[in-house]
């Protein structure tokens, strides 16, 4: 059902592309993608789906992801097997700034995540979106101000937020980007490193749809457990202890599912991980200038040299991390809370090779939308054959 309802308005029509990702060491080749025109995001992918897409009218869906740290939008339309991405955004806004010490988000926060819901309201509207989903997670789920805060979305904005619970999270997450695995015997892994928690869902591949074996949530995303460590202070050493904390911190949340997955381990684990601490990651170990989705989403990357760009950044100074490529002022002081949580991860499912998704949640409900309305026009067609022989 949307929740969005565009008004009465002269429409835009929408422009169309394709992406071709580039050859690049160890990247896994995923299935047939294609990409549209890019709007301040990093282009998104297409996915593969059943038959009954290529018979639908080409309407845009949209999908909106409001999280603690980002709110990114995808508007995308159904192309064969798979859908064309026409628009995209993103934008950094801290929803979560102040949370764990509050409570509450805090009005600055949510003058910016408004500011930033704005922008996808005008781009549904441009682009005749026909149907559209839009979710809020952590942040909106923990602050004693949440529900208030959506009631302000919807009255200023037209969008209707659904604050999903961190299963529903999980299960989109997987939806959205488990195309991209290895394939191999046996369960593998994949997490989303968010602002304000982290999901880590053990599946079964090999199907259309993952079935989920076992999953866990904790509340520690890269703001939520940068904020409750406090500030980098002081010198290497005291950077170090910090980031031990933040390790054990994790490592304490995760014990429980660690012990419940252990007899899973094999002698070919398989790990993907979608957040932008893995894609950043990934670019810092093939030295791009820039950020370059292409080169990075599906990319295969050996553990131990996430290991050790993780030690690296978790020494140097906010300073020191600024200057470096795809890093930069709006990851400086976050990036090292999601290195600690790469490497807990690390430990709990050991995998030699971490596969790097630049794509998610809102490929997730991308896709569970346009399967549902694909589903529903073959059981209306199936319903009008049926009625013309009984005629």
């Amino acid at each position: 059902m949307a929740d969005f309802s565009p008004p009465d308005e002269r429409r835009g029509k929408a422009a169309t592309g394709a992406g071709r990702p580039p050859g690049g060491p160890r990247k896994r080749k995923p299935r047939r993608e294609t990409s549209g025109e890019n709007s301040g995001d990093r282009p998104g992918p297409g996915v593969q789906q059943g038959s009954a897409w290529r018979r639908q009218p080409r309407q845009a869906y949209a999908a909106i992801d409001l999280g603690t740290n980002n709110c990114r939008l995808l508007i995308a339309r159904p192309a064969d097997d798979n859908f064309v991405v026409i628009d995209a955004f993103s934008r950094v806004v801290r929803l979560g700034e102040g949370l764990a010490q509050t409570g509450r988000l805090s009005q600055e926060a949510m003058d910016r995540a408004v500011g930033a819901l704005r922008i996808c309201s005008e781009k549904l509207r441009k682009r005749n979106v026909h149907l559209a989903r839009s979710v809020a997670t952590e942040a909106c789920r923990r602050a004693s101000n949440g529900m208030e805060f959506i009631e302000r979305v919807r009255s200023e904005t037209g969008i209707q937020l659904d604050i999903i619970t961190a299963e529903e999270e999980a299960r989109l997450a997987v939806l959205g980007c488990h195309v991209l695995l290895e394939d191999g015997p046996g369960p593998a892994m994949i997490f989303d490193i968010g602002g304000g928690s982290t999901e880590l869902v053990l599946i079964e591949s090999g199907a259309p749809v993952p079935r989920i074996l076992d999953w866990q949530s904790v509340p520690w995303g890269v703001v939520s457990l940068s904020e409750t460590i406090g500030l980098e202070e002081g010198d290497r050493d005291h950077r170090l202890s910090r980031y031990g904390e933040m390790r054990r911190i994790v490592t304490e949340s995760f014990a429980e599912f660690a012990a419940r997955i252990a007899h899973h381990h094999n002698d070919a684990l398989r790990l993907l991980g979608t957040s932008g601490t893995v894609t950043t990651l990934a670019s810092l170990h093939l030295n791009l200038p820039q950020y370059d989705r292409r080169a990075v989403d599906g990319l295969i990357v050996p553990a131990k040299a996430m290991r050790s760009i993780s030690d690296r950044l978790s020494g140097m100074s906010p300073d020191e991390r600024r200057t470096l490529p795809c890093i930069g002022r709006e990851r400086a002081d976050l990036v090292v809370a999601g290195c600690a949580i790469l490497e807990s991860i690390l430990d709990i499912w050991p995998a030699p090779r971490l596969g790097v998704a630049d794509r998610g949640i809102r490929e997730g409900i991308l896709r569970g939308m346009m399967t549902a309305d694909a589903d529903g026009m073959e059981a209306q067609a199936a319903l009008r054959r049926l009625r013309r022989g009984m005629a």
